[in-house]
Parts: C-alpha cells; structure tokens; sequence
C-alpha cells in the first residue's frame, strides 16, 4: 500500500523559496508516513540543511546537466518514473507558476487526481487528505478530496506556517530516468525582472498600482512607498497589457495569485478578475478617490483620496516611524 509523501520543488543556486519550509511542515502534518524532499538543478544539494530543519526524512537531488534547465516535459517524464520506486500516497507541489506548470503533466501520466491553488491541507479519519481551496474567482472556499491512490496537491505560498523539525535527512542516491526524446523543450535564458525585495507571490507587503497612477513615470511613488515598506511592487492587468510595468507585475486571476499579510491597492478599482488574485490576503488598504470603487467592498482600510497626495505623505511617515525605532 502507497504510503508517505513526496515534496517537488525548484530552487536557484541553493536557495529555496519560503514556500517551501512551509510545504515541508504541511506534509509532516498530514501524517501520511515518510517525508520525501526532490528538487533539480545545480545547487541542489545545498538545500540539505533547509530541507533537514524542516523535517524531511529523506531528499533526492537530481544536479545531471538536462536538469539544470527547466523542461516540463522532461521533469514531468523523470518524476513520473521515480514515483513507483518512492510509492508515495500523496505528491505535493508550490502553487508556482513553476508548480502550476509542472504538476498536471504529472498528474495525466501518473493517472492521478490533482487539486491545485490549496490554501490548507489536512488528513481525515479515514486517511485521505482533505484540501480548502478558492473557487468562483475566490469567492467561496470548497473542501475537496483526490479519491486516487496517488494525490496530487499543490499549495499556495504564504499561507501555512514554517514549523521546524530539525533532522538528519537520509541522502537517497538514485538517478533519474532520462528519455532521449523526453526534454523536447527547455528553458534557454533567464532574465530577473525585479520587483520590489522579493518576488510577488512570497512577499510579506506588496504595493500594487493601477491605472489611478495615470501614467507609467508615476509608479516611482510606488516604489519608494515598497523600499521603506520592505515590500514588492505589483499592478492591475490593464497597466501591464499597457506596457507600464512588465507582465511580471500583473496580479490576478490571469496573472499571480499572492497571499501578503500587507496587501495596497493604489489606484486600482477592483475589477472581480483582480479581486481573485488578491484574495488571500490578511489585510487589503485601498487608496483611491472613487468611494463607489469595487476594492473597497473587500478593503479591511480604506483611504478615499487622491493618490499623488496620499502617497506621498504616507512614505514620509512610515521613514518618520522607521527613523525614530
């Protein structure tokens, strides 16, 4: 019988994303036996000791030359051949545009149902693995369940809390099975974009714009607000279609799903298909100067007025606050 669970994630150069401390610890929770780490690409092995200070029993790195580039259909090919010899019962990925690409090609060769985007997982009295995730563009929350023997889950960053549980992993020694026709396309550059201290989808406070800002010279204000917050800068999807901020930027149901503790709307109305990507949120401030505007109906604090005034004050004051602590 299928037991234990096994943990897919990326990394670059040994560093890991914070997701995945946190996807450690929800696999420890869910009690299903055996907590297995794999990870691909160069640096990979220099992920042991995060992986060990979260409890992972075990980890697999795969470091060969096809691996140092992402290929979905190679990592797709290579994983699906490792799984009969871990035999794991439940498969979890970051809800990463990385993660999102790569576990439903899992998935259909594995023959095994996926639930993707969860914000929570937790295991049943009859064992199975019970997952909370946003339907309708965020607007309701459902439980579901994978009802095949192997489930397949990917789970959305900053939700869940890193718990460690430090350990030794025990180090498997298993090379993965490469296809000669399997990585048929990789990734051949990659350029960072950057955006705010951290990327998008782990970043604590994001300060997000949209077309209120009136033109792309004025997201200047945005990002002086994000370097005395210590957060990401965002935007809109209409912005970013219009080539004010790169497509790296845009935050919504078409673009990235982010969970902040800290979420602010500068100037943006709060269109339904934003709305869904902000969803998971602790606290949204929005800052416009339509009281009518959507974004205020999900705002925990909102600030009615002109932007290019209180954008400005509002930097003042938190370097005010910043100096005196």
């Amino acid at each position: 019988m299928s037991e234990g669970v096994l943990v897919i994630f990326d990394q670059n150069q040994g560093q890991v994303r914070h997701v995945v401390p946190e996807i450690l610890s929800v696999a420890r929770e869910l009690d299903q036996g055996t907590v297995t780490a794999l990870t691909f690409g160069t640096g990979a092995s220099e992920t042991l000791d995060t992986l060990g200070e979260y409890g992972a029993d075990q980890v697999l790195f795969w470091e060969q030359e096809p691996f140092t580039r992402y290929s979905s259909d190679g990592f797709a090919d290579a994983i699906a051949a490792l799984v009969p010899q871990i035999d794991p019962s439940v498969i979890l990925f970051p809800a990463s545009a990385w993660g999102k690409d790569l576990s439903p090609r899992v998935a259909e060769l594995l023959g095994a149902g996926l639930a993707t985007d969860c914000l929570t997982l937790r295991t049943d009295t009859s064992h199975h693995v019970i997952a909370t995730r946003p339907v309708y563009a965020g607007k309701a929350l459902a439980e579901v369940a994978v009802e095949t023997p192997i489930q397949i889950f990917s789970v959305r960053p900053n939700i869940n809390k890193a718990i460690p549980d430090p350990k030794k992993p025990k180090v498997l020694d298993w090379p993965p099975h490469i296809a000669d026709n399997s990585f048929r396309a990789v990734v051949v550059e990659r350029r960072e974009v950057q955006s705010g201290v951290k990327e998008l989808t782990e970043a604590d406070i994001i300060v997000s714009g949209g077309r209120g800002l009136k033109a792309p010279e004025n997201f200047k204000l945005l990002d002086q607000l994000a370097e005395v917050l210590g957060a990401a800068v965002g935007s809109s999807r209409p912005v970013a279609d219009d080539g004010w901020v790169p497509h790296s930027y845009h935050i919504g149901q078409t673009g990235k799903v982010v969970s902040p503790t800290v979420y602010f709307a500068v100037g943006i109305s709060g269109a339904i298909q934003h709305l869904a990507g902000i969803s998971g949120s602790k606290y949204i401030v929005a800052i416009n100067n339509d009281p009518e505007a959507p974004i205020f109906k999900v705002a925990n604090y909102g600030v009615v007025g002109d932007l290019f005034q209180v954008i400005p004050l509002l930097t003042e004051e938190v370097r005010k606050i910043k100096a005196i602590s």
